[in-house]
């Protein structure tokens, strides 16, 4: 879609509302009979937006995914809005009523923010995602509360906002995801001095950024929605140096209290998987203070306790049995249950869960989790099933 303009016609809007529900199998047959009403490139474009909003429907929901614009760039790396619905709640509690959304991309943290009341200029320097965040925001009827502005972020006053959001572009095209805080596009030490400029910012990166990275005045979260991480947040003007762990739906959040490590016991009955934005914020050992448990290793972050507690950041599995690394006694045990449906989980084990399906060829009607993992050092296989119904995600062979 190099030209947003036709789509935005009569014409262009009639024709995505034909080619809304089209099938990619289909798609042929359906641009060749289109073709003979309609110029081949606004079929295309069409055509091309349909995809994108039916891949964009998990991420905006298919009501809002349905009427927005995207780019394929733009699908991948905006803010889900369960995500960006939070943050924006976030920042209209503390107080804000307008924010410089920096690096806009098509405008999903926008739409959140304006959504919550919130004044916003957004600014994006590629004039395709202006636009297309421009579209955006009037299509879902928030055009009075957001200024899309085509600009480099860098040359931008923020004076007179009360918060900063930015965002900077973690991927390349030769490159790919991007690692390096300093090698994002703006780098992050360009985001922290623009988050100075306001009375609160909020800096959005990379789930894996390390805390040593993390400055010292900024506030550190991490969010998960679903039990998958999505991204952490660096934020100013909140509590300098805190740590917290959000999930999603809730929200839920744990915050850290400087807690030294965990002891490590024996395995209980019950063993507990931390919620990976527990485990990427470093609150593990507020997690199992909760459970009051144990690791099973030093250096895994599976919590385990005798006792069975509810909690929101963490799975709990009842442990039915504890082997040494051995497959083949792995699959006599899998036989004698008939377990046929295993989901496999691995942390501090080499062993992929495909390779694992290969040897022991589960049959049976029964179902079982395998923990592939490290006790007090030693390789380990966990046995067991979930202790709450809903549970059991993983690899499932």
């Amino acid at each position: 879609m190099n030209d947003l303009a036709p789509l935005l016609t009569s014409e262009g809007r009639a024709l995505l509302d034909e080619v809304r529900d089209t099938a990619p199998a289909d798609e042929l047959a359906v641009a060749t009979r289109l073709r003979r009403e309609h110029p081949a490139e606004l079929v295309s474009a069409a055509l091309g937006q349909a995809r994108l909003r039916q891949r964009a429907a998990a991420k905006f929901g298919a009501e809002d995914a349905g009427r927005m614009f995207f780019t394929p760039h733009g699908v991948e790396q905006s803010t889900r809005a369960s995500v960006a619905s939070y943050r924006a709640r976030r920042l209209k509690e503390l107080g804000v009523t307008s924010v410089a959304d920096l690096c806009c991309g098509i405008g999903g943290d926008a739409i959140a923010l304006a959504r919550a009341g919130i004044r916003v200029l957004a600014v994006d320097r590629d004039p395709q995602t202006a636009a297309v965040a421009r579209a955006n925001a009037d299509v879902l009827g928030l055009a009075g509360l957001v200024e899309v502005r085509e600009a480099d972020v860098t040359g931008v006053d923020t004076g007179g906002y009360d918060a900063v959001f930015v965002d900077p572009a973690r991927r390349s095209a030769k490159r790919g995801r991007i690692f390096d805080p300093e090698a994002y596009s703006p780098p992050l030490s360009w985001a922290v001095e623009a988050a100075r400029t306001a009375p609160h910012a909020a800096l959005k990166v990379a789930p894996g950024i390390p805390h040593e990275a993390v400055p010292a005045e900024a506030e550190a979260e991490w969010i998960s929605d679903g039990g998958d991480v999505k991204e952490a947040v660096l934020w100013f003007g909140t509590r300098p140096g805190a740590i917290r762990a959000t999930l999603l739906p809730g929200p839920r959040t744990l915050l850290g209290r400087g807690l030294p490590d965990p002891r490590v016991r024996p395995v209980g009955r019950y063993l507990y998987e931390p919620d990976g934005a527990v485990i990427r914020a470093h609150l593990v050992a507020e997690a199992a203070e909760e459970l009051d448990g144990g690791l099973v290793d030093a250096t895994i972050a599976y919590v385990t306790s005798d006792a069975l507690r509810p909690t929101p950041y963490a799975s709990a599995y009842e442990i039915t049995d504890q082997l040494p690394f051995n497959v083949k006694k792995l699959k006599a045990l899998l036989r004698e249950r008939e377990v046929g449906i295993l989901t496999v989980k691995k942390r501090g084990s080499a062993v992929e869960p495909e390779e694992l399906r290969r040897k022991v060829k589960p049959q049976g009607p029964h179902s079982a989790t395998v923990f592939l993992t490290r006790v007090a050092g030693a390789p380990t296989m966990l046995v067991g099933r979930p202790a709450w119904p809903g549970q059991g995600s993983g690899t499932m062979v």
